[in-house]
């Protein structure tokens, strides 16, 4: 075995990994290429290729990992392909853009929270729930913060 054909593995291995963490198994095949791929920039064609499967099934891909900022769209003068890359700071932005999803974790608490008598586990539940994403929500910033801080003293 090549180191190619043993990079390419170690990709559908964190693919693999990415599913059954609760990632579209299509968009974690996507982001593994956009991971191992030795190119620039890449288009749904050579996802599509390099995966063995249609650039229909890939479009949908791209979208997700578009819209939670992993990938960017470039412009590609001269060609009438989208062409897409993995950005620099895809995992930051990812995290960051998941404060969404905190927050409607946390609205969702105390909703609940509203709804339930004190004396009713539920409502503690509700109330550990609500105290968790209240904590992350805090912390979020300050630890990107100092992630940012290490990565530009490297």
């Amino acid at each position: 075995m090549n180191d190619q054909d043993e990079q390419w593995q170690a990709a559908e291995r964190l693919a693999l990994a990415l599913t059954e963490g609760g990632m579209q198994r299509m968009s974690a095949r996507t982001l593994a290429v956009f991971l191992f791929t030795d190119a620039e920039t890449v288009t749904a064609g050579d996802i599509a290729e390099r995966l063995g499967v249609s650039a229909g099934s890939v479009s949908g891909a791209v979208k997700t990992l578009l819209s939670v900022g992993l990938i960017e769209r470039l412009p590609a003068p001269g060609s009438r392909r989208e062409h897409y890359r993995m950005r620099d700071d895809a995992w930051p932005t990812l995290f960051t853009k998941q404060n969404t999803v905190l927050r409607v974790m946390l609205q969702a608490a105390e909703t609940g929270i509203a709804t339930t008598a004190p004396d009713d586990p539920a409502h503690r539940r509700l109330m550990r729930m609500r105290d968790f994403y209240q904590f992350l929500l805090r912390e979020l910033p300050d630890l990107l913060q100092r992630w940012e801080q290490e990565q530009s003293h490297r």
